[in-house]
């Protein structure tokens, strides 16, 4: 009976393996189809773009947005520095900071498992390999990971940091020497994810927290003079840019806060990863009443309260991602930890405990697999896939649309468990769409009133505005339109391209005053509608 149960154990370990190994296959199949896509595939990829151009070209990406060309950006500058060689070699394209995101999220993966190896050796290798891999399975990692977006790069820092600071620790308590180079690397890990993202805030905190319960005093120790080199840097961009960081880091992240949106994000994140945050939740409670918290526990309870800012506007899914890389440390550590104990308890007739957890742990990830199901079906391999597992094999939906009318539902080869706006590789008609619409461009004489720069960077023309930093700002009394609306009232730009229209309300009344649709064009699943001079 052992013999048999060992052996179905074993079964269960290589399917689940084979799960999430053929998950990182998609992955990779939707990544390298988003290389070769040169248009926005998530709306404000291009602004990311234009951000590390104008970076490399020694100029501020915060600029005054009240005038022409109307754009600034929110977001800070680490992560486009890192791919300012990359444009500087190659030329301003997408597959730049796609790659440089998508490397990030393999990074991530790899210390993921490195935590959880340094803890179960390599009999659980398995377990760090499952760990790792669930975060590139994640619906919310493949979704993102690829594009020219900055957040899961922010990741990547945060969990080095946390990873760091861990061995740190774990070596200072070993030899009873204290590690200030470690340390000096977990504040510079710090530093550079504040600076890719202000949400870095919680994983800060964390750290913080952590060290706090070790020895009190060192968080002051560490704390100030790293407060000294962040408020340092933040007072210099101030200065450097007039007064523009602020508004358009600061000012304009002040979004409202939509709590009906946090909420649904809530119980999708939980639905789709229930299996790995109940574990976390588990170990991280085990280790508070049994044991001593470590840094992976408080920055889990930290990313999943700071997920609530994915409540606010503009903001989504990626929020979580902090959470969902926290809790697969902690799931798989808490995993190692029980089979370990198995192995000396004495419970061994007529199943050993340690043999029965090797069946129940590789379930629990194969059940964690089903929950995250997303797949491409467009070639006749992922939809075979698909039919042997019950699954769908495309998902039936329209196209979206805000600036048409409705349009009729189409047969999409692909299916998530959470949703399809992103996810689809795009394909050699979504990139014939593109061109349509900036052949559009190209046929007049002036850069387009786009809502995303992609056209405009195809088309070789001046990117013009940045819609969701007009609308944000111009919420918070913050923004001056004078000059917008006279140049659009004047028709002097001969295109305006809409896909969800994200501009404030007064420019588009000026646009709906003043230009009238043309053209319609579907890409990506999305109608875009190009407009010309009344």
């Amino acid at each position: 009976m052992e013999k048999t149960t060992r052996t179905l154990a074993y079964i269960f370990i290589g399917l689940a393996l084979l799960a999430f190994i053929g998950y990182f296959w998609v992955y990779n199949t939707y990544a390298f189809a988003l290389f070769r896509f040169p248009f926005d595939y998530d709306q404000g990829e291009g602004y990311e773009l234009l951000d590390t151009v104008l970076l490399g070209r020694g100029l501020s990406p915060y600029r005054d947005i009240n005038v022409y060309p109307f754009y600034s950006s929110n977001y800070p500058p680490v992560f486009h520095l890192v791919i300012v060689p990359l444009v500087w070699l190659f030329g301003p394209h997408y597959w730049t900071g796609r790659l440089v995101g998508y490397l990030g999220t393999l990074i991530t993966a790899g210390a993921i498992g490195y935590a959880v190896q340094r803890v179960g050796g390599r009999k659980y290798t398995w377990l760090s390999v499952l760990s790792g891999l669930g975060y590139l399975a994640s619906n919310y990692v493949y979704h993102v990971g690829p594009l020219f977006r900055q957040h899961l790069f922010m990741v990547m820092l945060e969990t080095l940091a946390v990873v760091w600071v861990t061995a740190v620790y774990e070596k200072e308590e070993r030899t009873g020497q204290p590690q200030t180079k470690g340390l000096l690397v977990v504040m510079l890990l710090l530093v550079l994810a504040g600076y890719t993202k202000q949400l870095a805030y919680a994983t800060v905190l964390a750290v913080f927290g952590f060290m706090f319960l070790r020895n009190w005093k060192r968080p002051f120790i560490w704390g100030v003079p790293l407060a000294a080199v962040v408020g340092g840097i933040f007072l210099w961009l101030n200065w450097a840019t007039n007064g523009q960081w602020w508004v358009n880091t600061i000012t304009a992240n002040m979004n409202e806060f939509v709590p009906g949106q946090a909420a649904a994000l809530y119980r999708q994140w939980f639905g789709l990863h229930t299996v790995i945050t109940v574990a976390a939740a588990l170990y991280a409670l085990y280790e508070l009443y049994f044991g001593r918290l470590s840094a992976y526990s408080i920055w889990f309870v930290a990313a999943v309260i700071n997920s609530a800012t994915a409540g606010k506007w503009g903001a989504g899914e990626s929020y979580f991602v902090t959470a969902v890389a926290a809790s697969l440390i902690l799931t798989g550590i808490g995993m190692v930890k029980v089979l370990q104990w198995a192995e000396t308890e004495l419970w061994q007739r007529p199943i050993s405990a340690h043999t029965t957890l090797l069946v129940i742990i590789p379930l629990l990830w194969l059940w964690q697999a089903r929950l995250v199901f997303h797949l491409p079906t467009h070639t006749p391999t992922y939809r075979a896939i698909a039919q042997v597992l019950g699954e769908p094999t495309e998902t039936i939906k329209p196209p979206q649309t805000s600036c048409s009318a409705p349009q009729p539902a189409v047969a999409i080869p692909y299916v998530d468990r959470a949703f399809i706006s992103l996810g689809r590789p795009p394909t050699a008609e979504d990139t014939a769409a593109g061109q349509r619409i900036a052949q559009h461009i190209l046929d007049t004489n002036t850069p387009s009133f786009s809502e995303e720069a992609g056209f405009n960077f195809y088309a070789g023309r001046e990117i013009i505005a940045n819609p969701t930093q007009l609308r944000n700002l111009a919420l918070a009394g913050q923004l001056d339109l004078t000059q917008m609306l006279d140049m659009l009232n004047k028709q002097q730009f001969d295109t305006v391209i809409f896909r969800a229209q994200f501009f404030p309300p007064d420019v588009l009344n000026m646009i709906g005053a003043r230009y009238q649709t043309t053209d319609l064009i579907e890409m990506n699943g999305f109608v875009y509608c190009v407009l010309t001079p009344k």
